[in-house]
């Protein structure tokens, strides 16, 4: 009997895996989309690791102008901050946006663009500036849109007219009441 059994499962197994290639290799492959990139080893990172793996480089302070703060001003947009702290520092990060390039977060200290960097978060906005230096600009949060208002349309195949109220009698009692007295004939 154990003979049997066991032919029976190393059969099965030998089906199951015919099935299995069979379906493989009989099944159209799919289609490479058209926005598909091929990879290379050319196209990977060419920056420098040890950057990227000891944090944020330091900035050196420089003299910024009317002129650059302007252009700065024109170059990041604020999309969106948290701000956490106590009383005695500020922390936080910010979404900024660069050149119209897509946000990233930036910690407190961390460098913006150039010799710039994120000198503080707050509820209201950031500000951006030297390391050792005042804030060279201050940038808002965006407000929010005005909530949407209006009334939902009355649902379609459902009666709004209501029984006139019992009293002492429940809602649900009445509903069945009048189911009973619709079913009624007169003798």
């Amino acid at each position: 009997m154990s003979s049997r059994l066991s032919a029976l499962v190393i059969w099965a197994a030998v089906a199951a895996s015919l099935a299995y290639w069979g379906l493989r290799w009989l099944a159209q492959p799919i289609a490479v989309p058209a926005n598909a990139l091929s990879v290379s080893m050319d196209s990977g990172s060419k920056g420098d690791f040890r950057r990227l793996l000891s944090g944020p480089a330091a900035a050196s302070p420089q003299a910024i102008d009317a002129g650059a703060q302007s252009a700065l001003a024109g170059r990041i947009q604020l999309q969106g901050a948290f701000a956490s702290g106590d009383a005695s520092g500020f922390s936080g990060v910010a979404l900024l946006s660069v050149d119209g390039q897509p946000p990233r977060a930036v910690r407190v200290g961390q460098v913006v663009d150039g010799a710039m960097v994120l000198l503080r978060v707050d509820a209201g906005g950031a500000q951006i500036g030297p390391v050792d230096g005042p804030a060279a600009l201050t940038l808002a949060l965006p407000s929010l849109p005005a909530p949407a208002t209006g009334s939902l349309p009355p649902p379609t195949g459902v009666s709004t007219a209501m029984a006139p109220a019992l009293p002492g009698v429940s809602p649900s009692a009445q509903a069945a009441e009048s189911d009973r007295g619709d079913n009624r004939t007169d003798d």
